[in-house]
């Protein structure tokens, strides 16, 4: 792993933050990518499953954002190719009610401009959910209405939805998305992993 990432890993700023929550762990930053990367993946923070796991996207969310973009689970975690910095590396845990907490503002203030430095060769970037979306685009509305205008941002950004279960719902009123948006975002995968890079 490249110095960076073995700092992030290190971590511990949301200790205090994280004892205090409903789950009360300790910091796991989960630090996935390299100078390299082709690709960026970008999204909210981990889960429980990728904390307990140290391995983003380790759970049906990430089969499903495995599909989107037509990759095996081999090419997905080949950190050479596919940078996976989300807007926060650590679980933030669960409130009182179960429900995921966002990501703490403080890992993007630390870490956000250092990981895009260390970064150069990135073609292709991921916005999954609102947070990183309103962090790299300054969307201000709704996320529908952002993934929705997503031709603005291609060929290099993609916003997308969160691949979770929960937004299965979505995906049912929105079949545009599945339609006319991830068949280019497949294409634009394998130009990048396949080394094309046909756009300037």
């Amino acid at each position: 792993m490249p110095a960076l990432a073995d700092q992030i890993a290190t971590c511990r700023l949301c200790a205090d933050a994280f004892a205090a929550t409903a789950t009360g762990h300790a910091p796991r930053p989960v630090a996935w990518f390299a100078p390299s990367a082709h690709v960026r993946v970008i999204g909210q923070a981990p889960g429980l499953r990728v904390h307990e796991t140290g391995l983003p996207f380790n759970d049906a969310s990430g089969d499903r954002l495995r599909d989107w973009m037509g990759v095996s689970r081999e090419t997905f975690y080949d950190r050479a190719r596919i940078a996976i910095t989300p807007m926060a590396f650590c679980f933030p845990g669960y409130d009182a009610r179960g429900a995921d907490l966002p990501p703490p503002r403080l890992c993007a203030e630390t870490w956000a401009d250092a990981v895009d430095a260390a970064l150069p060769n990135v073609r292709l970037t991921l916005l999954i959910g609102a947070h990183a979306q309103r962090h790299h685009l300054g969307a201000r509305g709704r996320m529908t209405d952002t993934v929705r205008g997503w031709r603005d941002h291609a060929p290099y950004v993609f916003p997308l939805p969160h691949p979770s279960w929960r937004n299965t719902g979505w995906l049912k009123q929105n079949p545009w998305f599945e339609a006319e948006l991830l068949p280019v975002l497949r294409a634009r995968v394998a130009e990048e992993l396949g080394g094309e890079n046909r756009w300037p």
